[in-house]
């Protein structure tokens, strides 16, 4: 990673998006220069690996080089759409005499029929829903979570740091801060679930958003093993994707969680990584005041946006939260 190459991926973005004729050809061209695998996004991720002083002067340079594509997009987006918009006016004729149906009947986003849905599951298994502030303090955020200072998570790249920074106020980047209200304040054993509404400096892309929504779980009682969790894990996923679907674990790190692994589910005949889970980790229960000689406990996390996307086939998470009515009709009222 070079200064001069940032500045390239820069000027091969600025370049991209002036070139653009249309708005599927702008689509092509973000999500080469900004998207999950172009070579800003993929730096960004590799910050972590970089001594202190590098990640320091790097995520600067990053950040101001992701502003910049994000600002020039927003630029060629722009005056492409006034283009669109003045064809259609042009070519599209429309007759003011028919009679039209202006009632429409309200409903929920298909977000909120989706977190609806799995509270409905979890809450038959007995679980509880719990929910908690979208600003958190950063101890509850991260430390309490296992996850040292040190850890790129903590960086202005991936969190939104509130003023004033010494306040250590942050907007949560999982729910996972629930998860450690619930085991301050109760004592095991413990069945939770808590879904909401999390934050995370990212992109919108095809598949990511500043603004998500997760699901998370929390088992805490006595003789709890990762043969429960996965148990909890099929039931889930048949519940979300129907009766033939197939999860496997792989082996991850979680500092939350130890051993940690990665869910996978076979569905529509190819694996697709759906979230993360694992044992608590000790530590963590410790930081809670339980005792670990008594309890154990499983947690897990899932993106409702990835649920949602994978189960009904979506490929653009700007369908999500654009509010376009045509799609979110598709999913019926869900009151």
């Amino acid at each position: 990673m070079r200064e001069d190459e940032i500045a390239s991926w820069v000027s091969d973005a600025h370049a991209a998006f002036a070139a653009a004729a249309d708005l599927d050809t702008l689509k092509i061209a973000r999500l080469t220069h900004s998207g999950d695998k172009s070579p800003i996004a993929l730096a960004s991720r590799g910050l972590g690996a970089l001594p202190a002083d590098e990640k320091m002067q790097y995520g600067k340079l990053i950040g101001d080089a992701k502003a910049s594509i994000a600002s020039s997009l927003a630029d060629a987006t722009s005056v492409l759409e006034a283009e669109r918009d003045m064809k259609v006016l042009l070519e599209e004729i429309l007759d003011v005499t028919l009679a039209s149906n202006r009632s429409h009947r309200g409903g929920l986003h298909p977000i909120s029929i989706m977190k609806n849905e799995i509270s409905d599951f979890f809450i038959e298994q007995g679980y509880s829903v719990q929910e908690g502030p979208e600003m958190e303090s950063g101890w509850l955020n991260f430390d309490a979570l296992n996850i040292p200072p040190d850890h790129p998570a903590r960086t202005m790249q991936d969190t939104f740091f509130l003023e004033p920074i010494e306040s250590g106020i942050v907007l949560r980047t999982q729910t996972s801060p629930v998860q450690i209200r619930t085991m301050l304040t109760s004592s095991p054993p413990i069945y939770i679930i808590s879904p909401g509404r999390t934050f995370r400096a990212d992109g919108l892309d095809a598949t990511h958003s500043p603004v998500f929504h997760q699901v998370e779980g929390l088992v805490v009682d006595r003789g709890i093993t990762m043969a429960h969790l996965k148990g909890t894990l099929d039931n889930f996923a048949q519940a979300m994707f129907g009766p033939d679907v197939t999860t496997r674990l792989r082996p991850s790190f979680f500092p939350f969680t130890e051993p940690s692994a990665e869910v996978d589910i076979y569905f529509n005949n190819r694996w697709i990584e759906w979230g993360g889970c694992g044992m608590v980790n000790p530590k963590v229960l410790q930081t809670c005041g339980i005792d670990t000689e008594i309890f154990s406990g499983f947690a897990f996390g899932m993106g409702i946006e990835r649920t949602l996307m994978v189960r009904h086939g979506i490929t653009d998470m700007h369908d999500i939260v654009e509010g376009d009515l045509r799609f979110t009709r598709q999913f019926g009222v869900g009151l």
